[in-house]
């Protein structure tokens, strides 16, 4: 049985600590205005995937809970997108930083979670207990903090269901690629470069932009299952091109409550079965609820 969203939360809060009115992940965030240009792949019949561009909101931000964390720390990044699409529907893509995920079901999360809380006593009985965390958790170790939000590739970890207008279909996983190339730091760099040299080197920058590609699930790869990463010779297309123009001042203002959610998907796109992908929206309304209590 999976966990209670607020059983997650808790565990996540239990290591950030507890911060009113910030999201219990990826607490330290910025907001960029932009536009996508589809490239019409003809691989759905999703409207923001066809011919006219959309508008964007994205939500780039450091992995923890903790909004005062530098940004030279060690942790993964985000890069959240929401579509605004030309027939007024909306959807989201969340991606980070890693190549997979480190846990499969929303009790491996708890788990992880919670064994994080003390690290040296029980992170290796969890590894023990399951192997598939490592290569992420190797990958994460291998990665120095990114020159800029900007120069960081963006994965989305969980599959979709895209369906074409013939009613063939394709499971893919998202990817987004900086068009300025990928480019980090050494530790001492990003330390040198100040807490919040990411945040601020973003709203300096000026236009940015980045590639939307997908890859394609071949028969028999994992659709369902984020800790598995496909085989690095499976087909890739480029489906967009992403440009920011600068910070977005128009949402989070005031009353406003912005939430990217993967699961919130249109015309085209279908989720798959992978249970920490359908887990992700619960447990945002419980992180949402408490940012926004009085």
């Amino acid at each position: 049985m999976d966990p209670q969203p607020s059983e997650v939360v808790d565990a996540i809060n239990d290591i950030s600590g507890r911060h009113p009115g910030h999201r219990a992940a990826h607490a330290k965030g910025t907001l960029m205005a932009g536009t996508f240009t589809p490239n019409g792949s003809g691989l759905t019949t999703a409207a923001h995937m066809q011919d006219e561009p959309s508008r964007v909101t994205v939500r780039f931000s450091n992995g923890g809970g903790d909004p005062g964390i530098p940004d030279y720390a060690r942790e993964g990044r985000g890069m959240a997108v929401k579509f605004y699409a030309p027939d007024g529907s909306k959807t989201d893509i969340v991606a980070i930083t890693l190549p997979s995920f480190f846990v499969r079901t929303p009790e491996d999360f708890l788990a992880f979670t919670k064994a994080r809380q003390d690290p040296e006593r029980l992170m290796p009985d969890y590894f023990a207990a399951h192997p598939e965390a490592l290569p992420t958790i190797q990958a994460f170790l291998a990665m120095g903090p990114p020159e800029s939000y900007a120069t960081a590739a963006y994965n989305s970890l969980h599959a979709f269901r895209w369906i074409d207008a013939a009613g063939d279909s394709r499971f893919v996983r998202y990817r987004l690629e900086p068009e300025a190339g990928e480019h980090s730091l050494s530790d001492e760099d990003a330390k040198a470069r100040g807490r919040d040299y990411l945040q601020e080197e973003i709203a300096a920058r000026g236009e940015s932009a980045f590639r939307l590609l997908v890859t394609i699930a071949a028969d028999g790869d994992e659709v369902d299952d984020p800790t598995v990463a496909w085989p690095d010779d499976r087909e890739r297309v480029e489906v967009g091109r992403l440009v920011l123009t600068g910070p977005d001042t128009e949402r989070e203002r005031g009353d406003d409550v912005l939430v990217f959610d993967p699961t919130r998907v249109i015309d085209g796109i279908e989720l798959s079965g992978d249970p920490i992908l359908r887990f992700r929206s619960a447990a945002y309304s419980e992180s949402v609820a408490r940012r926004t209590a009085p």
